[in-house]
């Protein structure tokens, strides 16, 4: 009998491993989940199915644990590794059958009671077939539904067709020491262990899947219903003078729409399709904290992502990543300018739903859009939206559109049953496809509207791009965030649905909080840093010794004075990471009898500050330090402190910078510190140089001196406009500014468009204005004041002088 017994699991085994592919999440258990893989370890399954045994078995392998086959010596004496809360249901039963669990942790902490040395680690292990959410279904749908015990038929064809959706999921470990020194006696700490176990399985479940889906009429009723859509239908029906069926009507029309049309067998399709899709542009994904999301899964948020957004590949990246960490996809705010044939009815079924740009005269639009918002937080969807509203075509962070934030908080005032978390999301790439038509655009070329001509065309161009980096910041719970900025704002809820009035600076701190925790979570890569350094240089071309040898000082800068917890550095070495960065094919190489050079490919370095400006605000801190080092010879350090002091809240403004001033001034000593240790710069009786030309970091140090200029420039042509004028608007100082910086930009080759892009010359004046180095006047106009002339005293000195020589000539 055990021969059949063993040959039927052979053949099963096999079977099985051509249909299964096992995903083990997390991936790293030692970092994330602190299991230690040389103490004993005992794994504890929801069901007692030979095929999830199988699945067990395979990711063990991966993960290098202990088979779950394989016996374990406990107080002398050979035992099983695996076990199990319930046994599958019968082929004509519903009846799910409990196992001797709970009698066999009775024996285990009696034997704990007369060993003390004995410890095991009992890991909950949660396996998943699929990833239904519980919509009602017929057929094979029906058959295919995620259920926790199902039998051995349905389980046949759950593996058949969802083999390749199979997720192995870890949980911490609970230990056996610390479960029987509870108080009770060993069976009612057994019974404790069982129940604790089948409540963290329904909630792995819930995890994975996500809730219910809505039925389409079920979704039109919640909608309709609420208050908001109520009146706004019964105002639309007294001002334009229509009949109620007929606003109704328009109403229905905008939840159509806007509203997603979720598909789990279509997520599915496309995991597969992305798969391959990624495998042949990209040679790998890196993904840093997700474990922040995971806990958050577990403690039971409400999850809305919100990354920055510099490509159309985010919206199908981070959906990818979220999949493979075994977390339920969430729903995603698109423009409707991607509704087209034939990819926004696709879109719609993987999760998106579509906004419009303006909701600005719309009641009726924007109260059916907040209350399908609403909906989707308090039925436990996860959601995903851009604060930045659009692409930035720069590659630097879009100052915030801040409508969805503010309607996630007036949902969150209405009253979300579960707790609500923000996660900021830093999406990075060592490639954009988009970068070219970005480039255009910033010189003034429209944008082409999309159409399935682009997307064709884009699938046509698909090739190596490098390295895709998803890192997921800090998360922000929105009541505590709540707490700390209104103190009683559940006091404060309006009836009426009128906005609050302290909605809009509590939504734009929220927002900055969002932007400033994105760039805290960097992903410092080498086609970044081999931009910044080839736009760095004078010429735009290095010797490729050089480019190693400076891309490997700010490695080991960074990694000895971090700007983050939250960011990250390439694992590879410097030589190692050029060259996979040549490897893209968007760099020059060429040789003469001193070596390799390296510069931009068709002379267009252009190209080259979208993916610098991905990592800008990371190096603004060194740059400005070597600036003031190299602008003035020698330095007193409390000078530069001053300095520091002075520009920094100017800085944080423009780059979403995380520290306070305070914390700035922290950063730049340990720089300074760090500098002097390796050469970089000299320290001497408080007073700063630079190193040595003769010295090896001296080329490192210059490069780093330069990579902020056309910062400074830009700051040194709005105060000279304003000096100038002494009082003038807003508008006409941003316009003025625009048209110094693109004749500066013509004479002296400035090869990025940003430079006068209104957007950021706008972003600054702002800044001026918040840190009072500008009087504003009643009538709205910029004064040039006391202050306004030390800023540009402190500013002038770091540009270039024939660049100050020019303005003063203007």
């Amino acid at each position: 009998m055990d021969l059949i017994v063993s040959f039927f699991r052979g053949i099963v085994s096999i079977t099985v491993g051509w249909l299964v592919t096992v995903k083990s999440v997390p991936s790293n258990i030692e970092k994330e989940l602190g299991i230690d893989k040389t103490k004993p370890i005992l794994y504890l399954l929801q069901t007692e199915s030979f095929t999830d045994q199988l699945a067990l078995r395979r990711s063990t392998q991966s993960l290098g644990l202990p088979s779950p086959f394989d016996d374990i010596i406990i107080a002398g004496s050979e035992r099983k590794r695996m076990y199990f809360l319930t046994r599958p249901q019968g082929l004509f039963s519903r009846r799910v059958k409990k196992t001797s669990i709970e009698d066999v942790f009775t024996e285990y902490f009696a034997i704990h009671r007369e060993h003390l040395d004995i410890d095991l680690q009992i890991i909950p292990v949660f396996i998943s077939w699929g990833r239904a959410s519980g919509k009602k279904k017929s057929g094979l749908a029906q058959l295919l539904a995620t259920k926790a015990s199902p039998n051995w038929l349905r389980k046949f064809f759950i593996v058949l067709f969802l083999g390749r959706d199979n997720f192995v999921s870890y949980s911490p470990a609970v230990s056996s020491r610390q479960m029987s020194e509870l108080h009770g006696s060993d069976k009612q700490i057994a019974q404790k262990l069982v129940r604790v176990a089948r409540t963290h399985f329904q909630r792995k479940r819930q995890t994975l899947s996500g809730p219910t889906l809505l039925e389409r009429q079920t979704l039109y009723n919640s909608i309709l219903g609420g208050e908001l859509v109520k009146q706004a239908i019964d105002d639309e029906v007294k001002q334009k003078g229509i009949g109620y069926d007929k606003s109704r009507e328009h109403a229905i029309k905008y939840i159509d729409e806007i509203t997603a049309d979720y598909r789990v067998g279509l997520i599915r399709l496309g995991e597969r399709l992305l798969t391959r899709i990624w495998n042949k542009i990209y040679d790998g994904i890196d993904v840093k904290h997700a474990e922040r999301v995971r806990e958050l899964a577990k403690n039971g948020h409400e999850i809305i992502y919100v990354p920055c957004h510099r490509s159309h590949m985010d919206y199908l990246l981070l959906t990818y990543v979220i999949y493979h960490e075994g977390l339920v996809t969430p729903h995603i705010a698109a423009g409707i300018n991607l509704n087209f044939w034939p990819v926004g009815g696709l879109f719609r079924r993987c999760g998106a739903f579509f906004l419009r740009r303006s909701f600005a005269g719309n009641k009726l639009y924007t109260a059916v859009f907040r209350e399908y918002l609403e909906l989707l937080f308090n039925k436990g969807y996860s959601v995903k939206y851009f604060p930045e509203g659009g692409r930035s075509r720069t590659g630097r962070l879009l100052p915030p559109k801040t409508g969805m934030l503010a309607m996630t908080l007036q949902a969150i005032t209405k009253g979300v049953s579960r707790p609500v978390s923000i996660v900021p999301v830093y999406l990075g790439y060592e490639h954009v496809m988009e970068v070219k038509s970005y480039m255009k655009e910033l010189k003034g070329k429209s944008k082409k509207k999309e159409s399935p001509t682009q997307v064709f065309s884009a699938i046509r161009k698909l090739k190596n791009y490098g390295h895709g980096f998803v890192n997921f910041g800090e998360p922000i719970l929105l009541t505590q965030f709540l707490d700390d900025a209104v103190g009683d704002w559940r006091e404060q809820k309006t009836p009426d649905e009128k906005k609050p009035r302290w909605l809009t600076p509590v939504v734009n701190k929220l927002a900055d909080k969002v932007m400033t925790r994105i760039n805290r979570a960097a992903a410092l890569n080498g086609s970044a840093m081999v931009a910044l350094c080839l736009l760095s240089s004078k010429t735009h071309i290095m010797s490729k010794k050089e480019l190693v040898q400076s891309i490997d000082d700010y490695l080991q800068l960074f990694k000895a004075v971090t700007y983050s917890n939250d960011a990250t550095l390439p694992d590879e070495p410097a030589q190692q990471l050029v060259e996979r960065s040549l490897a893209l094919n968007r760099f020059e190489q060429s040789q003469d009898d001193y070596g390799e050079m390296v510069s931009p490919k068709d002379n267009n370095a252009v190209l080259l500050t979208f993916y610098r400006n991905n990592i800008l605000h990371m190096f603004a801190l060194p740059s400005l330090v070597m600036t003031a080092v190299f602008s003035h010879k020698t330095i007193a350090k409390q000078d530069l402190i001053e300095l520091v002091k002075q520009l920094f809240p100017l800085l944080k403004r423009e780059f979403f910078m995380h520290q306070s001033t305070e914390e700035a001034i922290e950063y730049v000593e340990k720089l300074v510190e760090y500098m002097d240790s390796v050469g970089l710069l000299k320290v001497d009786n408080d007073h700063i140089t630079q190193p040595e030309a003769t010295h090896v970091r001296f080329h490192s140090a210059w490069l780093l001196s330069r990579s902020m200029q056309e910062t400074w420039q830009r700051y040194a042509i709005v105060l000279r406009v304003l000096e100038k004028e002494q009082n003038i608007g807003r508008a006409q100082l941003e316009k003025q500014s625009q048209t110094i910086a693109e004749r500066l930009s013509a004479l002296y080759g400035m090869h990025s468009p940003e430079f006068y892009d209104k957007n950021v010359l706008s972003s600054f004046v702002l800044a001026l204005k918040e840190n009072k180095h500008v009087s504003s006047q009643e009538n709205g106009s910029l004064s040039f004041s006391q202050n306004s002339s030390t800023l540009k005293d402190v500013i002038d000195p770091l540009v270039w002088p024939e660049i100050i020589q020019h303005l003063e000539q203007i």
